[in-house]
């Protein structure tokens, strides 16, 4: 495997409304926990779609492990022209940032956004050039946008060597819980 594409909610789809929100850093080191050994097993590109949430907290994730891993490339793959232009200064501040430090950043259709097929379309590209994916789903909460992608997923899984990682709230819980605990010893 040497293409993942990470991908998961979107901050609202997590109640988060704000990049200051103390959930992100358990998420972003939850994120960092799983690549690491994908890296180390051979992982050089990961891809994701770029949108705000999880995809782009993995894209921080990638360009900080960039400095240990320098082999490692950050693609970012989104279904349309400017998908940051409505959203306020700060987040595409953010956002122009993250995509700066990419080593590849396209769209698959140049225009603004026209319909749902732009998202069918990229959505097919993704998982064309990966390999496997890691996916932060979690069935006991909301649903949300990534159900699409695990659905996809698991019929590829199923029908070949797509790898499928899942990863679970539990885990940034755990990890939230953790350091808590840190903070009290």
């Amino acid at each position: 495997m040497t293409t993942l594409l990470v991908t998961g909610y979107r901050a609202h789809e997590l109640g988060i409304f704000d990049s200051k929100h103390q959930g992100i850093p358990y998420i972003k080191k939850a994120l960092m926990n799983r690549l690491i050994p994908l890296v180390e097993e051979g992982v050089d590109w990961i891809i994701t779609p770029g949108q705000y949430g999880v995809d782009l907290w993995a894209c921080e994730v990638v360009l900080e492990l960039k400095r240990q891993y320098p082999g490692l490339k950050l693609g970012i793959i989104t279904a349309h022209a400017a998908p940051e232009e409505r959203w306020k200064e700060e987040k595409q501040n953010e956002y122009r940032r993250i995509v700066a430090g990419a080593d590849y950043y396209g769209a698959v259709s140049n225009a603004p956004y026209d319909g749902s097929w732009q998202f069918r379309a990229r959505d097919d590209l993704l998982f064309r050039k990966s390999d496997a994916i890691l996916l932060f789903y979690d069935e006991d909460a909301a649903e949300g946008s990534p159900k699409f992608f695990k659905e996809r997923a698991l019929k590829l899984n199923e029908e070949g060597d797509y790898g499928l990682y899942l990863m679970h709230a539990e885990e940034i819980q755990n990890i939230a819980d953790e350091e808590s605990q840190q903070g009290y010893e």
